[in-house]
């Protein structure tokens, strides 16, 4: 398995415990989200099958082949020892569309045929659950059942973004594996990674609103952050007293065809906020954190409620007027 970038702590408690011979039965990988706990999950689970499945073929610190059988049973959804649990889409036949709002308590249950039988392939079998804090109610029960009595070689990995809103009980039957946010410089590496043809000036303006979440920049990819960017600096170095700026902003953002840069705005806006805020101090200091705030708030209720984009927008860029 080889290392992703960022959170070496994380990666290495994980592989001393596989070199352990003693794995624990469920990890629980928290963090900020998009900072790579689903794709270490998925790249731990993969290593696990492989040294299951084919011990001694692939060596500890190098990356599994695309070739090898394991990864290709596992890349085309298919290996028999290998689950991932996530929202699936309200319309199967628009996967890129809207998500359920939950994983359900019928998808926890689909795993039972599975856990009937012995693993297939090796001792072992892996369920990812992407992401635990998407669990309904009835679906964390079930969930429960299994941890409290795991299916014989069985690993569980949870990713959770609030772990706080995990049942307790679930949190006590986990390992906890923490995941930091990374250095911008981290996260413009990922970048470089998954988007060869960027220029450097896009790779740094999405490096530098990722607040450490590598995935959240490659959700960004495309949208045009750098201009969003410079909007929102125009706004709060000058204070757009005739609310030029605003108004430009929110039409441009309003139409239908600009919703993916309307939402990717909505987590702009405050992280742009936040980080002005860490280079002030006294009165200048509470403005900011007070517009951060209302600004989190705002985002927050701008989908859920379904807001009027372009009203939205215009109040979020007068919050960041308030940083003049």
């Amino acid at each position: 398995m080889t290392s992703l970038i960022g959170n070496t702590a994380a990666q290495a408690a994980f592989r001393a415990a596989m070199r352990g011979g003693s794995l624990h039965h469920a990890w629980l990988l928290v963090g900020p989200e998009g900072v790579g706990k689903a794709s270490f999950a998925r790249a731990a689970a993969l290593r696990m099958l492989v040294d299951g499945a084919y011990p001694g073929t692939v060596p500890p610190d190098a990356e599994v082949p695309p070739t090898h059988p394991t990864r290709s049973l596992v890349d085309a959804g298919s290996h028999p020892d290998f689950r991932t649990l996530s929202r699936l889409p309200k319309d199967p036949e628009k996967p890129d569309q809207d998500l359920a709002r939950s994983i359900t308590i019928a998808q926890i249950r689909s795993l039972q045929p599975m856990f009937a039988t012995m693993p297939s392939m090796s001792a072992r079998r892996v369920v990812v659950i992407d992401a635990a804090d998407d669990l309904e109610r009835g679906g964390a029960n079930a969930l429960l059942k299994n941890l409290e009595e795991p299916p014989a070689g069985t690993i569980f990995l949870l990713v959770s973004h609030a772990p706080g809103q995990l049942l307790p009980t679930i949190r006590s039957r986990c390992r906890l594996l923490r995941f930091e946010a990374l250095a911008e410089d981290q996260v413009a590496s990922v970048l470089r990674g998954q988007l060869p043809d960027a220029d450097a000036d896009d790779i740094a303006a999405l490096a530098n609103n990722a607040d450490g979440a590598p995935g959240r920049a490659l959700r960004h990819a495309g949208l045009d952050v750098m201009g969003m960017q410079r909007s929102l600096s125009a706004i709060a170095s000058g204070g757009d007293p005739d609310n030029r700026e605003r108004v430009k902003l929110a039409r441009a953002l309003a139409g239908k065809a600009a919703t993916p840069r309307y939402a990717a705005f909505l987590e702009l806006a405050p992280s742009f906020i936040a980080r002005a805020a860490r280079t002030r101090t006294g009165q200048a200091l509470k403005v900011a954190l007070d517009a951060h705030a209302a600004a989190r708030d705002l985002a927050g209720a701008a989908l859920g409620l379904s807001l009027d984009p372009q009203a939205t927008v215009f109040e979020m860029a007068g919050l960041v007027a308030r940083l003049r």
